[in-house]
């Protein structure tokens, strides 16, 4: 009986390479730029207008006047005969002492002639002039009201709103073939069994 050997099967060796893709990109580039607003103001200047009329002083001087004997005619009258009575009075009693004076002859001496030289012309027994004070002079000061009128002034704004500036720029985008994909078979050398 011939033993028989298990024949080898031959091995075919496979080798792949994948595909490869090459990517090279840059990034994009983008600016945005708002402007500021176009304004237009437009403005008118308020008017005030102010009216002060002049007030209204009063000095009233009159006791003042009266108090240096300058007075009214009527006030200086009133105080002469107020004073009248009295004065009537010391002229009697004055008249009366001159009367005894000249009655008295016995003394001797010339009493017509004494009288005589003491007649003077004397008003000064009479009080013209008023009292006297240091607020004599009245002083009134009214103060007239201010008038104002003040006008408004007005602010017109305008204000125009400017569109943004957008650029924007594309970065590179480049894909290629890296390395191509490919399948290699190996057959096994070829054996020959000459042992038969």
């Amino acid at each position: 009986m011939v033993a028989m050997v298990p024949a080898q099967l031959p091995i075919v060796q496979i080798r792949q390479t994948y595909a490869k893709i090459g990517i090279d990109a840059d990034f994009g580039t983008q600016s945005l730029e708002q402007p500021r607003p176009t304004m237009e103001i437009q403005s008118t200047k308020s008017i005030q207008e102010m009216e002060l009329p002049r007030g209204q002083l009063t000095i009233d001087s009159q006791r003042a006047w009266d108090a240096m004997g300058r007075g009214g005619h009527l006030e200086t009258m009133k105080r002469i005969y107020g004073q009248g009575t009295q004065i009537a009075l010391e002229y009697i009693g004055k008249t009366a002492e001159e009367g005894d004076q000249l009655a008295s002859i016995a003394k001797g001496g010339d009493m017509i002639a004494e009288l005589a030289r003491d007649i003077r012309l004397e008003f000064g027994q009479y009080r013209f002039e008023g009292p006297a004070g240091f607020d004599n002079v009245d002083i009134t000061y009214v103060a007239s009201p201010a008038r104002i009128h003040v006008k408004d002034g007005d602010v017109t704004v305008n204000a125009r709103v400017n569109m943004p500036i957008h650029d924007f720029r594309r970065g590179k985008l480049d894909i290629y073939m890296q390395q191509y994909n490919h399948v290699e078979f190996t057959p096994p050398p070829p054996q020959i069994d000459l042992k038969l």
